[in-house]
């Protein structure tokens, strides 16, 4: 009669949820308890724009504080490896500029909307063999973590529609060799699927 009970469950079960959905839950989980990647993303608005919107991303020539160095433009072209799968007309600044000058090239560009961004907090914790050696410190063990911020600005009437703080940080099943902007794409690819009010599934 138990396992009667327990079999007529699990298809209840199996039937409300999907194998994709179960896994996407545990990821979920585990990615929370710390064990996977885990990103926080804060939105001042839940503005949407249109598929077809013309995106130029640009970064902002500003080095994170701490011990961290990473690539000079690496936000950007993280954000545009999550944009272009979702939105056909995206371009990036091919290096780090000021707001003004990103400003200016959007709309020579003729983009409807300048995502500008930068890395405010990088923390590149030691995570193989040869970060020990250079470091040899026990406090500098442990996963790596970062900050970036967005600014979603349409270039037509240079109106702040959005920004976003995307805090990130590895997991400890995933820490080895990784560095802080490796935790990027996943929040950023995120970002672009909530500006059209899909998911974050």
């Amino acid at each position: 009669m138990r396992s009667l009970v327990l079999l007529l469950a699990s298809f209840a079960l199996g039937g409300c949820m999907t194998v994709s959905d179960m896994a996407e839950g545990t990821r979920y989980q585990m990615s929370d308890a710390g064990l996977l990647d885990h990103s926080d993303t804060r939105r001042s608005n839940s503005v949407r724009i249109q598929p077809d919107s013309f995106v130029f991303i640009a970064q902002g020539a500003f080095t994170p504080p701490g011990s961290a160095y990473p690539r000079p433009n690496v936000v950007a072209e993280e954000a545009f490896n999550g944009f272009i799968e979702y939105f056909p007309m995206v371009r990036r600044a091919r290096a780090p500029e000021g707001l003004e000058q990103a400003m200016a090239e959007a709309r020579e560009a003729g983009a409807h909307y300048l995502l500008y961004t930068r890395f405010a907090k990088a923390d590149d914790r030691i995570g193989n063999a040869d970060e020990w050696a250079d470091q040899e410190a026990l406090d500098r063990l442990g996963v790596d973590s970062g900050v970036i911020q967005i600014m979603l600005i349409e270039t037509s009437t240079q109106y702040l529609i959005d920004t976003a703080r995307i805090r990130s940080r590895g997991g400890l099943l995933t820490f080895h060799d990784n560095k802080p902007e490796d935790l990027l794409g996943p929040p950023l690819r995120q970002y672009a699927r909530s500006l059209l009010g899909m998911n974050d599934q």
